[in-house]
Formats: C-alpha cells, structure tokens, sequence
C-alpha cells in the first residue's frame, strides 16, 4: 500500500515525475485485488488510500506552481518544459475547471495541470473541487475496471501475461513517440 501511494503522489505531486506509470498502475491493482484470495489487497481501502494520495499529489502540485510559478519554464531546467506548459495552458484553455478532472486521464497533462493551475489559472477553493472530484473519477473509474477485467476467468489463469500487457501498452505511447521527437 506504502508504495502505490508513493507512486501515485509522485505522479500527481511533482512536475518532474510524468513518466510514472499512473493510469496502468491504478488498472493492474484494481485487478490483481480482484484475483488476491489472501485478502492482502482490499478494493476499497486501496482506492480510498490512492484517492488520497492523487489529492494530495495534486495539492502539492498546485502550491508549487502557485509558489514558483512560470520562472521553472525559463530553459535552465530540463525537465521543465515550455511545450509542456504550452499544451497544458490550451487544454486548460479549450476545458476550463474541468480541466483539473480530465486531466487526471492524459498523461503528462495530468502532472502540469496542477502546476498550471497553481500559476494563476484557478483558486485554490476552486481547484480543490476540481481537484477531488478528479481523484475520485479517475481512481475509482481505473481501479474498479481492473478489478472488473480481473474477475475474468482468462485474466485470473493468465494474471502474469495480463500484467506485462498492461506494462507494455502503458510505455507503448513513449515508445511511438521517442522517434517522432528525437527527430523533431
């Protein structure tokens, strides 16, 4: 439990960690609850768990933005990229608020929108509706279709094959994408 909550408030918390693998992650822990017989992993107590752990990522995400704001984007820092807060000021920009709650289902976005949001682009009260309304929908919505594909039969005799398809698919879109950039 310690580490799905470290992972998930790394993702959502800081903006240098987009590369975590949160919406495969959320996926195969909601199945492999469905197939645990030991009782180790628990549905709902891991979902409450995760909830808690996308808001307060996402809280601490904002404060950073609200704290450092647009001057991480000057080009000293690597990982700050102004693509990045490009596409997330236009996704904010074509959503509004929702912006918070869809974001949570597009990576990268999902690291920036916070940030983004903790600029300028929201207040605080404002994002934190946002903000837990989005943890709730893309935890639980994840979590409970693992858990569903999980109870399976096929899924429950080949969990080992299941789970490497689901690490493959989850790096498939960095795969695809590595050569477009390089080239760019």
């Amino acid at each position: 439990y310690a580490i799905l909550f470290v992972v998930i408030f790394a993702e959502t918390g800081f903006v240098v960690t987009p590369f975590l693998p949160g919406d495969s992650l959320l996926f195969a822990v909601g199945a492999l609850t469905a197939v645990d017989t030991s009782g180790t992993l628990r549905l709902v107590p891991m979902m409450l768990l995760l909830m808690t752990a996308a808001i307060l990522g996402n809280t601490l995400n904002y404060a950073i933005g609200h704290r450092i704001g647009a001057r991480a984007f000057s080009g000293r820092y690597r990982f700050f990229k102004v693509e990045h807060l490009r596409r997330t000021e236009e996704f904010f920009q074509r959503h509004g608020g929702m912006a918070v709650v869809l974001s949570r289902f597009v990576p990268i976005v999902r690291t920036f929108a916070p940030f983004v949001a903790g600029i300028g682009a929201m207040t605080y009260a404002r994002f934190q509706a946002y903000n837990i309304g989005g943890a709730v929908l893309w935890v639980g919505s994840l979590s409970v279709a693992g858990y569903l594909f999980g109870n399976l039969p096929i899924i429950q005799n080949n969990l080992t094959l299941v789970i490497f398809a689901i690490i493959f698919i989850s790096v498939l879109p960095a795969i695809i994408g590595y050569p477009k950039h390089r080239r760019a």
